[in-house]
């Protein structure tokens, strides 16, 4: 299976993407402040604004309420008033968490999984399915959210041998979710903030 070293790594990135989603989301409830170096890009306010699809239309398709949606598109709208984010403003609001050591790396990732579409922005829909994936989705929607993060040239495939369970060279989203399902730190690490709402 995986030696302790890696176990770990992946215990501690599972943390830190649901941790990083989950910040912002305690800031826009208004249960964290993060407001000392409020981040505005000015290209962000001059893009013509987005509003996005019905609440109701939402809620059916996430596992938040209406209330829920409402008070996370206030905060939206308050961060990022033009309605959507571009990836050099996701970057900023990312440093903000690691601010020893450049994160721009990771964060250019970690947008990518938000950007589904690949359009360089992430609307609020958007945003609020990968909330709703890593903090209330199945075991097996964060793994395939957590895969398509690890998937960083889009190609259905993972270069890691370690998961690599037929020896292919490559690791499918199958052999992800089955060597993560077998590890207790990992699936431990994905129902941390199951309750955060």
């Amino acid at each position: 299976m995986w030696n302790k070293g890696e176990s770990e790594g992946l215990q501690t990135l599972g943390i830190v993407v649901v941790v990083c989603s989950s910040l912002k989301l305690l800031h826009y409830l208004g249960l964290i402040d993060l407001s000392d170096d409020k981040i505005e890009d000015e290209l962000e306010m001059t893009t013509v604004c987005y509003r996005p699809e019905g609440l109701e239309q939402l809620e059916a398709q996430t596992n938040f309420t209406k209330r829920e949606l409402q008070v996370l598109y206030r905060g939206f709208k308050n961060e990022c008033p033009s309605g959507v984010v571009n990836e050099e403003t996701f970057k900023q609001i990312y440093a903000q968490f690691f601010p020893h050591g450049d994160a721009s790396m990771y964060a250019h990732y970690l947008f990518n999984a938000f950007d589904t579409a690949q359009t360089g922005s992430v609307k609020f829909e958007g945003f609020v399915m990968a909330l709703s994936t890593l903090l209330r989705g199945t075991v097996h929607e964060k793994l395939r959210w957590t895969f398509n993060l690890y998937d960083i040239n889009k190609d259905g495939y993972i270069n890691k041998e370690k998961m690599d369970k037929n020896k292919d060279g490559v690791v499918t989203l199958d052999e992800f979710i089955e060597s993560c399902q077998e590890d207790d730190n990992i699936m431990r690490s994905l129902q941390l903030f199951e309750n955060v709402m």
